[in-house]
């Protein structure tokens, strides 16, 4: 299934998730950006390279590590692939409430397992075919420690990440390897922002944490991005193989 399809698909699976959403009063907030959203930006690197070409036909093992809602999951098991959800509630939007109850709507088979990946990380399956790891990267206090488990047991990944071709005082960055870490209250508001990396400085980790970069988008602010304005941010979308696998 290549990456047109993938959207196209999204697109009325997302219609079908919402009107469910709709009709649900769960006493909290459902997240309120559609994860579903991220097959725009990946249209063209699944356009190069097929999802069923990265997925074993017998095993059909893929991961959604940080999935809000479980939107992304509760669609590739649509199109019959095997889900499993890694998630934290403190961190989750609505503590996991909402990917829970669109579990039980859609009678689904989704394994969701909470647990807190920057401080121990314990996969619940060895081994997967492949990895949905989409903005939770900068989340994280740990990125080497999470990128490197986690090219120890899935053959591939698709990663998104906020990167930036500035600092703050606007010194370029995009051709050195670095990584900008936030203050609390620097991005957004939000503590939980950590590191923001430089083109060179994404490829270089994943490079270091066992990973080929196959594929490599960028989106936003292409041309003045840097780590703490919105209005000038930019996001990576990566395809990765393990170079363990």
């Amino acid at each position: 299934m290549n990456g047109d399809l993938l959207l196209k698909k999204s697109i009325m699976f997302g219609k079908h998730i919402d009107d469910i959403k709709k009709k649900i009063d769960g006493g909290f907030h459902w997240y309120p950006y559609g994860s579903l959203s991220n097959f725009v930006h990946l249209k063209d690197i699944f356009n190069k390279r097929p999802i069923d070409s990265l997925v074993n036909n017998n095993s059909k093992r893929i991961l959604d590590i940080g999935a809000a809602d479980g939107d992304l999951s509760f669609y590739l098991e649509s199109l019959g692939y095997r889900m499993d959800i890694i998630d934290y509630g403190p961190t989750n939007f609505n503590n996991l409430q909402g990917a829970r109850l669109l579990k039980e709507k859609l009678n689904s088979s989704v394994e969701i397992y909470e647990m807190d990946i920057d401080s121990k990380f314990i996969t619940p399956d060895e081994k997967y075919d492949l990895v949905f790891f989409l903005g939770i990267l900068y989340h994280l206090k740990n990125p080497y420690y999470i990128l490197e488990a986690l090219s120890k047991i899935s053959k591939h990944m698709i990663l998104s990440t906020r990167v930036a071709r500035f600092t703050p005082d606007g010194t370029p960055v995009s051709n050195s390897s670095l990584a900008y870490l936030l203050d609390a209250d620097e991005s957004n508001n939000d503590a939980t922002n950590y590191w923001i990396f430089s083109d060179t400085g994404l490829r270089r980790i994943v490079d270091r944490c066992g990973w080929e970069m196959l594929e490599m988008i960028t989106v936003g602010d292409t041309v003045a991005s840097n780590p703490c304005d919105q209005e000038h941010d930019e996001r990576a979308f990566a395809m990765l193989k393990s170079k363990y696998i």
